[in-house]
């Protein structure tokens, strides 16, 4: 059955349903559906169309006596319903902004309190996926030599966040050499990024090899390696996975053990998450739309943040399938756009 064949009685109802099994967690009854309602309407007709949309797939009945809670396609409609009333409003959103937008400096610091600032207002696991500093223009950078294999790039983004992540070379570089390479790129490429850089150079370089060719030798060298290490991490911040242990009735224990399993794994689940990411303003993916067995009681609401149209991360909550959606959505859409104002020349 086609969403669109749905009365709009019948999308109210399930709505009504949907919206007080996010709260109470307990089937609903027809009885209780009519009280709740606002228009005058008979039990009779509240249970005809129940088992209408019990019919559809958008509600199921756990037991022969109980009231019905909706399925994932249930969820589903409703949370596309929601996105529909253009709720996008601050006036429902109460944040400690200063707490993170402000924070300039350094960068990590910022994405954890970010994440946090997600965790404590839905009371669920806040997460952040670090962007790629190689897509991050910048204003100031500077490779130091850490150990014999192992070299620091600190890098001033244009909005003064100071970015950090060391690589790994088989090469063998001296503090002289780098500090070369360092002022090569400062004097040449200011509010560029390193991915910009590379490809300026292996294309356009060669005709200038005489005079650069040892120095831009070894850049190609400590570039291409710090990309090839890049594309393997991943990295996330997360915050409020003690919450989900406050909850058990909304989870099933042994998959909740399996969820933590794979939140101790971070780098495997920032590479998952990362590809939800979409153009999309917020993603809501709830339960079986995951396409992961162990997690299929969770929802996961994301979106991204970046700037000049560049999505650089992600970053959002997951939670029980019985999550204030309504409240939620927004929150996630307004850190994302604050986080992109963070990290933007213009702010």
């Amino acid at each position: 059955m086609k969403t669109e064949s749905l009365r709009e009685k019948d999308t109210n109802i399930l709505n009504l349903l949907v919206e007080n099994y996010l709260k109470i967690g307990s089937p609903i009854s027809s009885g209780f559906i009519v009280k709740k309602t606002k228009t005058s309407i008979s039990s009779a007709t509240v249970r005809n169309i129940m088992a209408k949309l019990e019919n559809h797939g958008y509600l199921y009945q756990p037991h022969t006596s109980a009231g019905r809670i909706p399925t994932d396609k249930g969820l589903r409609l409703y949370v596309n319903g929601l996105f529909k009333e253009a709720f996008y409003s601050r006036e429902y959103i109460n944040l400690p902004l200063e707490d993170f937008y402000l924070d300039k400096g350094d960068f990590n610091s910022l994405l954890v309190k970010v994440s946090k600032v997600l965790s404590d207002y839905s009371d669920n696991i806040g997460f952040v996926i670090s962007p790629r500093i190689s897509k991050i223009n910048f204003s100031h950078i500077k490779f130091v030599k850490i150990s014999e294999v192992k070299i620091l790039i600190i890098l001033i983004a244009l909005s003064n966040l100071v970015l950090t992540e060391s690589v790994e070379t088989k090469e063998y570089f001296t503090q002289v050499e780098l500090d070369r390479a360092s002022r090569y790129i400062n004097e040449n490429f200011g509010g560029r990024n390193l991915v910009f850089i590379l490809d300026y150079i292996l294309k356009e370089v060669p005709k200038f090899r005489i005079r650069y060719e040892d120095l831009i030798s070894k850049l190609t060298i400590l570039l291409k390696a710090y990309f090839f290490q890049e594309k393997r991490e991943n990295k996330i911040f997360l915050q409020g996975t003690a919450k989900l242990l406050e909850k058990p009735d909304l989870f099933d224990m042994e998959r909740l053990k399996f969820l933590f399993q794979s939140l101790e794994e971070k780098a495997k689940l920032a590479k998952l998450l990362s590809d939800f990411i979409s153009l999309e303003r917020v993603k809501v993916l709830i339960g079986s739309e995951l396409n992961l067995p162990n997690v299929s009681s969770c929802s996961l609401i994301l979106s991204h943040y970046g700037y000049d149209r560049q999505v650089l991360g992600s970053l959002g909550i997951i939670g029980p399938k019985r999550i204030p959606y309504k409240k939620i959505i927004p929150v996630v859409d307004f850190v994302a756009k604050k986080l992109s104002q963070a990290i933007s020349y213009d702010n």
